[in-house]
């Protein structure tokens, strides 16, 4: 029997999840997208009227040029919302935090719209916290909870229990993009205006903090390597308990080095992790980090 007609509720995201839309398509999820625009007059919807790869080989092809996102409208969320509504599921719609994005709201305005025609509705809005390849892996989380059969109201419950665990560690190619984006913040204080500093970021409860800085790729990568075995060690529990990924942007070479770096210093201190799934960060994040980000992003298993 087809999983769509068995799920007992269906999960929505906003595209900052990062999915690919094979793998969306596959777990049942329906991903309301972003729209980027190079230009400030012309917005496509990311994956939709523009491929990630695309997008990236025009960042890389114009680094002058600096684009811009936009999230998705109310009447995009009661697109995806009505058809589930009408089939009597509940829908768990899981967006960036709001710190980044209006998402949420815009998420929160269809569904009180949607309840005005049809108050028997069950739609649940969650403030992920979180954003970029780490809401994937917590999009995924939603999907084991679903799929295992746990009711609507108790995935609920435990989708807000671990969202407060997902960090992200990374670094950029440069600043621009950071202070062209508006996330510049607290990463300036640190980083200041030094020539050639790259900054090692991280991501909690919503926000970013500075986390190291460095002149080199090798050094900031290294960094963000320290910065996950420390969350481990605070946390004390091993990787069985927790869902990670490594993002990256336009160099997918990049990262599988990366990976395989990592791999290599967490099995010489003892950790048993086979692989690390590697997510491409869309265009939500990359018009602030730029073409070159690099990480980890990590939550606690639902399951």
């Amino acid at each position: 029997m087809n999983e769509m007609m068995t799920e007992k509720f269906h999960i929505v995201s906003d595209g900052s999840c990062d999915l690919d839309p094979k793998l969306a398509e596959e777990k049942g999820v329906t991903v309301v997208p972003f729209y980027v625009t190079f230009d400030d007059e012309h917005f496509e919807r990311e994956n939709v009227d523009i491929g990630i790869r695309e997008f990236y080989q025009q960042m890389v092809d114009q680094p002058k040029v600096y684009p811009k996102s936009s999230m998705p409208s109310s009447q995009d969320f009661m697109d995806a919302f009505l058809p589930f509504v009408e089939q009597g599921k509940p829908v768990v719609c899981i967006c960036i935090t709001t710190k980044f994005s209006g998402s949420y709201q815009s998420a929160v305005n269809a569904k009180e719209m949607v309840l005005e025609e049809r108050p028997e509705a069950q739609i649940t809005v969650i403030d992920s916290t979180i954003n970029t390849v780490l809401q994937g892996l917590y999009v995924l989380e939603a999907v084991k909870l679903r799929d295992s059969g746990m009711p609507y109201e108790d995935a609920v419950k435990r989708l807000e229990e671990i969202k407060g665990t997902g960090r992200i560690f990374f670094t950029v190619g440069d600043m621009e993009y950071l202070k062209h984006g508006g996330r510049i913040g607290k990463v300036a204080g640190v980083a200041g205006s030094v020539l050639g500093i790259r900054p090692v970021i991280t991501l909690k409860q919503g926000e970013i903090f500075p986390s190291g800085i460095g002149r080199s790729r090798k050094s900031t990568t290294a960094k963000c390597i320290d910065l996950l075995l420390n969350y481990l060690k605070e946390t004390n529990a091993g990787f069985e308990h927790f869902s990670i990924n490594i993002g990256f942007g336009y160099d997918r070479r990049e990262a599988e080095e990366f990976r395989d770096r990592t791999l290599e210093v967490l099995h010489a201190r003892g950790y048993e992790i086979e692989d690390i799934p590697l997510f491409q960060i869309g265009a939500t994040i990359s018009v602030h980090t730029g073409p070159y980000p690099l990480g980890f992003g990590i939550v606690e298993k639902g399951i």
